[in-house]
C-alpha cells in the first residue's frame, strides 16, 4: 500500500490549494480515505473523510464550508480542494487508508498559508 501526498505550497490568505493524493497497492474503490494535518509541536488532528463510493463525506468543523474532498476511483486518486485559507491551515497534510486494523499513511505535502 502507498500512497503519495502532492499539492502542497505557499498561499496568502483566501487563497486556494488543491492538494491530490495518489493511492496503489490495494483496491482503491473498496476503502475510504482521509485527510489529517499537523502542525510541529501538536497532534495529527482529523480534517476530512470520504467513505469508498464518495457518498458520504465528513469534515472537521474549522474547514466546513471551505474544503471539499473528492475522489476519482478511475485514477485512485482522492482531491482535497482547500478555498478560503486561513493562516491557521498552515500544516503538513497527510492522507491516510486503513485496511482492516493497519492504517497506511502517505508522505504529507507542507500547506503554508501566509496573512
Amino acid at each position: 500500500v502507498q500512497l503519495q501526498a502532492s499539492g502542497g505550497g505557499l498561499v496568502q490568505a483566501g487563497g486556494s490549494l488543491r492538494l491530490s493524493c495518489a493511492a496503489s497497492g490495494f483496491t482503491f474503490s473498496s476503502y475510504g480515505m482521509g485527510w489529517f494535518r499537523q502542525v510541529p509541536g501538536k497532534e495529527r488532528e482529523f480534517v476530512a473523510l470520504i467513505s469508498w463510493s464518495g457518498g458520504s463525506i465528513y469534515y472537521t468543523d474549522s474547514v466546513k464550508g471551505r474544503f471539499t474532498l473528492s475522489r476519482g476511483n478511475a485514477r485512485n486518486t482522492v482531491y482535497l480542494q482547500m478555498n478560503s485559507l486561513k493562516p491557521e491551515d498552515t500544516a503538513v497534510y497527510y492522507c491516510n487508508v486503513r485496511i482492516r486494523t493497519t492504517v497506511t499513511w502517505g508522505k504529507g505535502t507542507l500547506v503554508t498559508v501566509s496573512s
